[in-house]
């Protein structure tokens, strides 16, 4: 019993440290309007944190991709279960469990509007 909440202690730890490094890893290629929903506290969430950016273009939309991957794995050694949308670079999506990352091209998040679909969620935003 006692592993399991060390375990779950850890695993929240990490889901805050990857949290952090993923929106350093944004603001280092400029991403927009940066901002992270702790959705922990709702019933039935799929994840701990959703992350939100956006960029201009396909190649910053990339940039800030392979940015996060890069800085994630290098500081705490975890590579990203899932993604989509790398080919297209309209909305990139970056699953590592407790934590699922959003880059959108500005005009899909704008489409979108992903933070309504979880208003219920803690809303915080990152000015760099």
């Amino acid at each position: 019993m006692r592993n399991t909440v060390i375990n779950k202690s850890d695993n929240a730890d990490n889901a805050v440290e990857l949290l952090n490094i993923a929106i350093d890893a944004m603001h280092e290629k400029k991403a927009q309007d940066v901002i992270s929903l702790d959705l922990s506290k709702l019933k039935n969430s799929i994840c701990r944190y959703f992350i939100i950016c956006n960029a201009d273009s396909h190649t910053q939309v990339s940039a800030i991709s392979d940015n996060i991957e890069d800085k994630i794995l290098e500081k705490l050694n975890e590579k990203v279960w899932r993604r989509n949308g790398i080919e297209n670079a309209l909305w990139i999506i970056l699953d590592y469990g407790d934590t699922v990352i959003h880059i959108f091209r500005t005009d899909q998040r704008n489409f979108y509007r992903l933070e309504e679909l979880w208003a219920d969620a803690e809303l915080k935003q990152y000015i760099e």
